[in-house]
């Protein structure tokens, strides 16, 4: 697991096996991410989704606690994936990285709870799995847009972006501020250090 530059997310990048039958590659092994994060993934719920070329899902985040950590890989085609720092008060809020995630290179990302999470699909059917440590809920899920100015997320030239009517309505990161939507930083630390107590 290599850290990013935003605290609490990582990028898996496994060593990939190929043979004449096709390849092998461990996608997440328990161990690894609990070391990196100081604690364990429970998984809750896990996500599956297909999307058409030029699909842009998010920014999407969870109310903290309990919020929602992701464990993402894609596993037909690509997608540009982006982890957006939205913890109001944290040294690198309004800051994101990006990561390309193919079924070439197999890598996957970490993202821990209170961060946003949005990605933009490289290929048709490019198609996406995500282990989740909390379920859906609907009352305490939000969204950021995703084309906001002041983010000035560099999705990729060329490329119609496609929205939900959901995530195309949602709020610019200091309207979601301004509406107290976001968690704070020194929220998410808190929680991140109940976890490392449970281990």
């Amino acid at each position: 697991m290599r850290q990013l530059s935003l605290e609490g997310a990582w990028v898996h990048e496994p060593k990939v096996f190929p043979d004449s039958r096709g390849s092998f590659h461990e996608w997440f092994r328990a161990s690894e991410l609990s070391e990196a994060a100081g604690h364990g993934l429970q998984l809750a719920q896990a996500n599956f989704s297909v999307s058409r070329r030029g699909t842009l899902r998010g920014i999407h985040f969870a109310d903290v606690p309990p919020s929602q950590a992701k464990y993402v890989k894609c596993v037909r085609g690509a997608v540009l994936d982006v982890i957006v720092d939205i913890r109001v008060g944290s040294p690198t809020y309004k800051q994101w990285e990006a990561v390309r995630l193919d079924d070439m290179d197999h890598h996957s990302v970490y993202l821990a709870e209170g961060l946003g999470h949005s990605f933009m699909a490289l290929t048709d059917d490019a198609t996406v799995l995500y282990l989740c440590s909390e379920g859906y809920a609907p009352g305490r899920e939000h969204g950021i847009d995703p084309l906001d100015p002041e983010l000035s997320i560099e999705w990729p030239g060329g490329i119609t972006p496609l929205l939900s009517e959901k995530d195309a309505a949602a709020p610019s990161l200091a309207e979601a501020e301004k509406q107290g939507l976001l968690p704070s930083y020194e929220a998410c630390r808190a929680y991140y250090a109940q976890l490392r107590a449970r281990g």
